[in-house]
């Protein structure tokens, strides 16, 4: 069997390869694998569990329930609620971990597990590793010890947790959004209530779209993945900007007044200058990736700070930042995290930060996020390639050198083989478009000759 997890959690075509026996069996053995890890000692262990509006969802909360009760855990059900809030309650109600059931930004017919620790904290590898030995060992064979009479877990609906997250958001506001005009798109998934919710209660006039969730729509055409009619409603509304949500509201984008998209390298831009400005950005330093724009990266020196670069995938910003303290990271996917309110980006957060900037400064959104110039930036997938020559092949190193030197300071190379599929991802940029698709077109051919 080959690895179930990936880079956030085990995702899959819901009932094809998500059955609600695996989700049962993997539930199962989370629950064993903290529990001889030592979080559950001394007390009867509970965890959360929450879904995004997917029709999946239902029977694989079921499923996921019913193992969890089995191992003897007693179950909150938060119902459909955010990950990040998944993840905060985990941590609030000092559960022993937390499930959410969610495939982000995926398509519907895509579910997806993801596993909290203790504190809402994303597991680390070896523990993944150790519940999918553990899932594996008794899938073939060896009998679970399951718990009888007044042992086995106990399962209540949590109704308190929507209100007690929105609380939540709305205590680490820095100020409130009196006057803003604000479209909230929420992809019809997990934040539909919850967004409008706090927007609303931090002061702000709400116009949402994409907030009617009926379990099949979800991110069709809608949210952080398809920006056009959040542009659309932004100027039709007058608003001040828009926000868009994926699935499961562990991202955010914005809209500027005039339609203009705002990614997550902007967002972290203004965060970045705001947190300084109130003594909160520990370091002077931002969280980024490989894939970070290079403006971002050239704007944020120029003001002073900092940019750590992590591999891609916001657990590797997460580890970052914990690993040297620093309060801000994330990706130009707009996957934020604030590490000092949450565990993991939460998108209603930072749009409820951003929009506090703005209201804050009297500034328009287009206005805070002029402080970084977006370079060009083109991405060439080549597929059909063995991407575990990238970075032996020397013809490969050759024409990386030769476009770098071309390029100068105003550019970047990155090629980075794919974690999922058989091909490789060639990335430019450049002060110009024109001179970024020559050079991704030129390499794009070299890692098809050397690596093909």
């Amino acid at each position: 069997m080959g690895r179930l997890f990936g880079t956030d959690g085990v995702r899959g075509v819901a009932n094809a390869d998500l059955t609600a026996e695996l989700a049962l069996g993997l539930s199962v053995a989370a629950a064993h694998v903290l529990a001889e890890a030592g979080t559950f000692a001394g007390h009867r262990p509970t965890a959360v569990v929450g879904r995004d509006p997917r029709a999946s969802g239902e029977f694989l909360e079921a499923a996921v329930v019913a193992g969890l009760a089995s191992a003897g855990v007693d179950v909150l059900r938060v119902g459909v609620l955010p990950t990040p809030a998944v993840a905060y309650l985990t941590g609030a109600l000092g559960a022993d971990l937390g499930v959410m059931l969610s495939a982000s930004h995926n398509a519907m017919p895509d579910n997806g597990i993801k596993f909290f620790a203790r504190g809402g904290h994303k597991l680390a590898d070896e523990l993944e590793d150790r519940i999918e030995r553990v899932y594996d060992q008794h899938r073939t064979g060896e009998p679970w010890q399951r718990p009888t009479g007044a042992g086995v877990g106990r399962v209540r609906a949590y109704k308190e947790g929507f209100d007690k997250y929105v609380a939540h958001l709305i205590g680490v506001l820095p100020n409130r959004l009196d006057g803003l005009k604000v479209v909230l798109d929420e992809a019809h998934g997990a934040a539909a209530r919850v967004s409008p919710e706090a927007f609303t209660r931090a002061g702000a006039e709400v116009v949402t779209i994409g907030a009617e969730p009926d379990g099949l729509n979800i991110n069709d055409g809608c949210g952080s993945t398809h920006l056009d009619l959040l542009k659309a409603a932004v100027v039709e509304h007058g608003a001040d900007l828009g926000i868009a949500h994926d699935g499961d509201a562990d991202r955010c984008l914005a809209v500027d007044a005039q339609g203009d998209e705002v990614d997550g390298d902007q967002i972290l831009a203004v965060l970045a200058l705001a947190m300084r400005e109130a003594g909160t950005l520990r370091g002077d330093a931002v969280v980024g990736t490989v894939m970070s724009n290079l403006g971002f990266k050239i704007a944020m020196e120029r003001e002073g700070l900092q940019v750590v670069q992590t591999g891609v995938g916001d657990r590797y910003v997460l580890e970052s930042m914990k690993e040297h303290g620093y309060a801000l990271g994330g990706e130009q996917s707009g996957h934020v995290i604030i590490l000092d309110h949450a565990t993991t980006g939460d998108g209603t957060l930072t749009g409820l930060m951003l929009a506090a900037r703005v209201a804050a400064t009297g500034r328009t959104l287009a206005d805070l996020a002029g402080v970084m110039e977006r370079l060009p930036q083109v991405l060439v997938n080549v597929p059909d390639v063995d991407k575990s020559r990238v970075a032996t092949s020397a013809e490969l190193t050759a024409a990386v050198t030769e476009a770098e030197r071309e390029l100068g300071s105003t550019g970047r190379v990155l090629l980075r083989p794919s974690g999922t599929e058989p091909l490789v991802r060639v990335m430019v940029e450049a002060a110009d478009i024109d001179q970024a698709r020559s050079v991704a077109g030129r390499l794009a051919d070299v890692v098809k000759s050397a690596l093909g």
